[in-house]
């Protein structure tokens, strides 16, 4: 199967049970968009602006993929939240991920679905991906699952299902709940993370013990220890009025991630109430058939945009070729703690869809669309290039963060392409907002 057909339109499959919010989610909307067509589930992709004028009311479910709470709340406005609000409440399903999780917390960033909150990052260990066992309860999201290699011993609660198998999952970079709710089922605990997954940019497997954790740990002035995470809530469930809500801080929808497509499978029957036709498909000798890999790097599939895609392939390239990242899956990259990582990865992978999408729908695009991310992405891609070199450079020198260096010409070019924020911001959520908008209506 090619990008092309992979990227179909989802109008085909959709039976207008589940909506698929797409606002602010980006790379994570785009992975999750790719999970769920290539398993064939229906969804229709919707936007703040439909939730706001009553969308929900022909739906069964709302789905949230991961991105920055935060900015989904924005673009929600109190309008688009209670009107989520009152849908959970009056029986609609709620799935989030990692993100989208957090956008049903309370809080600033969230709209108080489940009476839990997100544990400040100076308490959590902020920069964790990966492969990590779960130690889970029963339920029939984990129903069907193909067999488990054998477990790493650990973990003596009886009520988890540790004793003779291990479910092994994927988390990228996630928040940690707090839940004050006795009501709320945890249906799954953190537990040992495997020796490829990452703290920052710290292989777990080659750092190993707690005493070398807690050296970095000073160095790097975060949490860094995954054993920090053991037996904390990973996915959870509770209810809004007559309303499920089921909110996990793994990503199911991880590319060729066999466990996870059968959890989206149980999901989607459990949230909607309807049985799927696909659970003999999703797999074949051990891999996916539905979720073929992107090429890693390259300058395939650019045809309509070459210039558009071969800027951010060569911006991929550079980082690569000076050891700032490298490709962990399909989809994401593992960068050097000091430059924004997720960014670039965010729009070599979306600029990658938009090629494939213009390639198979040229005469549905304008000019003057094409003009208005060009006008903005050249001088965003040259100003990365510098600042990639001046940020290898400073790496060198000392340690420096994402957020934090001396340099006062590295300062000044992050500000304009990025903000100080954490979120998304600057010159690269402007381009972002420009590629968002053209790539969903080429999807829809």
């Amino acid at each position: 199967m090619q990008d092309s057909e992979l990227l179909t339109s989802n109008s085909q499959l959709s039976t207008h049970k589940v909506a698929f919010l797409w606002d602010e989610s980006f790379l994570w909307g785009l992975m999750a968009y790719r999970a769920l067509t290539g398993l064939g589930l229906p969804f229709d992709l919707i936007r703040a602006e439909d939730i706001k004028t009553g969308a929900l009311n022909k739906y069964k479910m709302l789905f949230v993929p991961g991105g920055w709470a935060s900015n989904k709340i924005k673009a929600l406005g109190e309008t688009g939240a209670a009107a989520i609000r009152d849908f959970v409440s009056d029986g609609g399903s709620y799935l989030g991920f990692c993100g989208g999780a957090g956008l049903a917390t309370t809080g600033k960033d969230g709209i108080g679905l489940l009476n839990i909150k997100r544990r400040p990052t100076k308490e959590r260990v902020p920069s964790f991906s990966g492969k990590i066992c779960l130690n889970i309860t029963k339920h029939t999201m984990w129903d069907k699952l193909p067999p488990q290699p054998p477990l790493i011993k650990g973990g003596s609660n009886s009520e988890l299902r540790t004793p003779n198998s291990k479910l092994v999952f994927h988390a990228w970079w996630p928040s940690q709940f707090i839940i004050d709710d006795d009501n709320i089922k945890i249906l799954a605990k953190y537990g040992d993370a495997l020796p490829d997954a990452f703290s920052s940019d710290l292989n777990v497997g080659d750092v190993g013990s707690d005493s070398r954790w807690e050296e970095l740990e000073k160095v790097y002035q975060i949490n860094l220890n995954p054993n920090r995470l053991k037996n904390e809530p990973a996915v959870i469930e509770g209810m809004y009025g007559k309303g499920k809500v089921i909110l996990s801080l793994v990503h199911f929808d991880t590319p060729d991630d066999i466990n996870g497509q059968h959890v989206l499978l149980n999901l989607w029957e459990y949230l909607t109430g309807e049985q799927t036709d696909n659970r003999t498909q999703s797999t074949e000798h051990g891999r996916s058939r539905f979720i073929p890999s992107l090429e890693k790097g390259g300058r395939g599939g650019c045809d309509g945009v070459p210039e558009f895609f071969t800027m951010c392939a060569e911006l991929i390239s550079l980082g690569e070729r000076n050891f700032l990242w490298f490709w962990r899956n399909s989809m994401l990259l593992q960068w050097r703690r000091g430059v924004r990582g997720l960014e670039y990865n965010t729009l070599y992978i979306m600029m990658k869809a938009i090629s494939v999408q213009i390639a198979e729908h040229r005469a549905q695009i304008t000019d003057k669309q094409l003009d208005e991310i060009k006008d903005v992405l050249v001088p965003f891609v040259e100003k990365a290039k510098k600042l990639l070199l001046l940020e290898r450079h400073a790496l060198q020198k000392g340690h420096i963060t994402y957020e934090r260096c001396d340099d006062p010409e590295i300062k000044k070019l992050r500000i304009e392409l990025f903000s100080e924020s954490k979120s998304h911001g600057g010159k690269f959520k402007e381009l972002l907002d420009e590629i968002d908008k053209l790539l969903f209506s080429l999807l829809t």
